[in-house]
């Protein structure tokens, strides 16, 4: 068994904020846009569209671990990209996790605002990028609550990282599928240690995030 050295625990924390920083970044980058169309547009099918991206946002975890398995083995369609029990892996499992939360959750925040804004903005002259603007500072609170949300997902996720990862040791163990393996190894101290500091970590960003949202309310 080996022992949880803090280098190794270092290593592990490092990859785990590498991983989930990459995958929230994405997440939102493609979320809010698209939130932001969704809820701004009437279209033809658009009530089918929501109800997919609501669905996603219950999807269990490990049937989306499935599907990119699926996509990156060797015989299926992206299998020659080797991505397999690669971070990479990781990072797209993660993303495909959090995006329906973050469409979800600005969507709402975007069809809460009174139907006459966009009117009223269009009316006073204001140019489009800094309409795209005022419209992101009337929904940052929608915004931020998307990316805690999105966040609390991706550092709590297990069965994705673990079928598409491989718990793989110095390559893609991260913090949660540490604590698993070491539980299964009834190494129970060494699976406690590591929950306190997921536990911590999701406790500051979340802190951090909260701040920053309730500041911008005052």
């Amino acid at each position: 068994m080996t022992e949880l050295t803090p280098a190794l625990l270092l290593a592990i924390t490092g990859r785990t904020l590498l991983v989930s920083f990459c995958a929230l970044v994405a997440a939102v980058g493609i979320g809010v846009p698209v939130g932001i169309w969704l809820g701004a547009r009437t279209f033809r099918g658009r009530s089918g569209v929501i109800a997919i991206v609501n669905s996603g946002m219950g999807a269990p975890p490990v049937v989306v671990g499935l599907g990119v398995a699926l996509l990156l083995w060797r015989t299926g369609p992206l299998g020659t990209l080797e991505m397999m029990y690669t971070p990479q892996a990781m990072v797209l499992g993660q993303i495909l996790i959090a995006l329906p939360l973050v469409v979800g959750i600005t969507l709402a925040a975007v069809a809460a605002l009174d139907e006459s804004w966009d009117l009223q903005v269009r009316t006073l002259g204001v140019p489009g990028l800094s309409r795209i603007w005022l419209l992101l500072r009337e929904i940052r609170q929608g915004l931020l609550a998307a990316v805690i949300a999105a966040l609390g997902g991706i550092l709590s996720e297990v069965g994705a990282v673990m079928m598409v990862g491989g718990n793989i040791a110095g390559e893609t163990r991260v913090l949660t599928t540490a604590i698993m393996m070491r539980t299964r190894m009834g190494d129970f101290e060494a699976a406690i240690g590591l929950a306190a500091v997921l536990l911590g970590l999701m406790f500051v960003l979340a802190a951090v995030l909260t701040v920053v949202q309730q500041g911008g309310r005052r």
